[in-house]
């Protein structure tokens, strides 16, 4: 279910809205920008199907390219926060997920501020450490290209 197919506005079985004192989509002002133009698409069925499977693929392409670039140098990470944010805006599964995602970052970064210089060098290391150990091993065993002994043959001439 989107989050805009009802989350937000509850129905009961006649299809009307739920006394709950707000005014239902139909009555309230027409919004303006991307979310008028977004409406206007999911007010039919065949624009909610589309922009569903629109923004799926979109957001499914960001999360997979995301993953892969985690492990090398750059915006991995950023890049899958992106295709969770750009998900979330039509399946509410992943609007729990990027919650999630958003919650447990916060919680690391407060544990991090509130350690001491000697545990955030560890961290940087290890991180560091891994990174080079998975760049490594992806040329090694994905090009047969062993970084080390490329080194010793420049180091010798």
């Amino acid at each position: 279910m989107a989050i805009s197919d009802g989350a937000r506005n509850p129905r009961d079985a006649t299809a009307q809205p739920i006394e709950t004192g707000e005014t239902s989509r139909e009555e309230a002002a027409p919004r303006s920008g991307i979310h008028g133009w977004l409406d206007g698409i999911r007010s039919t069925r065949t624009g909610r199907l589309t922009l569903k499977i629109v923004i799926g693929v979109i957001g499914a392409v960001l999360v997979v390219g995301g993953l892969i670039m985690v492990p090398f140098p750059g915006p991995g990470w950023l890049v899958v926060f992106a295709g969770l944010a750009v998900l979330a805006t039509e399946f509410h599964w992943a609007h729990r997920v990027l919650e999630f995602g958003k919650r447990t970052l916060s919680g690391w970064t407060a544990w991090l501020s509130r350690r001491g210089w000697t545990v955030k060098i560890l961290v940087v290391l290890v991180a560091a450490a891994t990174a080079t150990a998975i760049v490594y091993f992806g040329l090694k065993l994905s090009f047969d290209l062993d970084l080390i002994v490329e080194a010793q043959k420049l180091l010798t001439r």
